[in-house]
């Protein structure tokens, strides 16, 4: 059972490093109730541009999500790597002109996220760099 109410949005995030931890401490994930809270604030600071502090933080929590998962055997990528792409657009509250002038052009995006075209190898390594996460998570 989740333990928050609501969808955390980016913009309400402190700066600062103790800002972020007073707003949400970071503590071992034990349940699924933990894993799922961890990662909406993982995924709602996914695609921002980060202050140091922040992206320290959000280091720290994917490190505590790999460590949960490889715990209890769990799957770290669910669905397709176009799922995934999409999942990662549509929480960055990008649109797909937004996505496509992100690759390099703005009437791409949609062709991208129809699965339509496919993502070429510069494609991936700037939404990894973009997203905060490895590449591979397009593959």
């Amino acid at each position: 059972m989740r333990k928050t109410s609501r969808k955390p949005a980016f913009a309400e995030f402190p700066s600062d490093y103790g800002g972020l931890v007073a707003m949400f401490p970071p503590r071992p994930i034990h349940d699924p109730a933990d894993y799922g809270n961890t990662m909406e604030i993982v995924m709602a600071m996914a695609g921002h541009k980060l202050t140091r502090d922040q992206d320290d933080y959000l280091a720290i929590l994917s490190e505590m999500i790999l460590h949960y998962d490889r715990e209890h055997d769990r799957p770290r990528r669910r669905g397709t790597p176009l799922h995934r792409l999409q999942y990662l657009v549509k929480e960055a509250g990008l649109s797909a002109s937004d996505l496509g002038r992100l690759l390099g052009n703005r009437t791409m995006g949609s062709l991208y996220l129809t699965g339509k075209r496919g993502l070429s190898k510069a494609n991936i390594r700037k939404l990894a760099e973009h997203f905060k996460v490895r590449a591979d998570y397009f593959l």
